[in-house]
């Protein structure tokens, strides 16, 4: 059973703009991160909902009935549930990205804090939900 979309707050124009444009933005760099292993698509794509509740009905409707992004919006809006699938695929392209960066990257700290960085929020992701009633939070 679907959620209700969340109720769109009366804006002034310019303000409903610019969620519209920061949704446009999202969007666009949650496509080109499925395409790049730099760049993460589900935050993009649940921030990109995210500004068209504020902006956009009409936008947040097609992410939401997408067949590729309406799936992942609705799990994180029922409880912050994130698939194994889309764990396991984060935690491939941020290893390459560690590797590559080790490899090629310098001076040295440069990579190491990037690294730290995606080792923090990989411990974060695997500790999300992968289902409606997981104990895990």
């Amino acid at each position: 059973m679907p959620l209700p979309p969340p109720p769109v707050p009366r804006r002034l124009p310019l303000i409903r703009g610019l969620y519209l444009g920061l949704a446009l933005l999202f969007l666009l760099l949650g496509i080109i991160g499925a395409f790049l292993p730099v760049l993460p698509t589900t935050p993009f794509i649940l921030l990109s909902a995210w500004a068209a509740a504020r902006g956009s009905p009409r936008l947040l409707a097609w992410l939401e009935n997408h067949t590729s992004f309406g799936p992942m919006i609705r799990d994180w809006r029922r409880g912050g549930v994130v698939s194994r699938r889309a764990k396991w695929i984060a935690t491939s392209f941020m290893g390459a990205s560690a590797l590559y960066m080790l490899y090629g990257v310098r001076p040295l700290w440069v990579p190491l804090l990037a690294i730290a960085c995606m080792v923090a929020t990989l411990l974060w992701l695997w500790r999300r939900p992968e289902r409606l009633g997981d104990d895990k939070s």
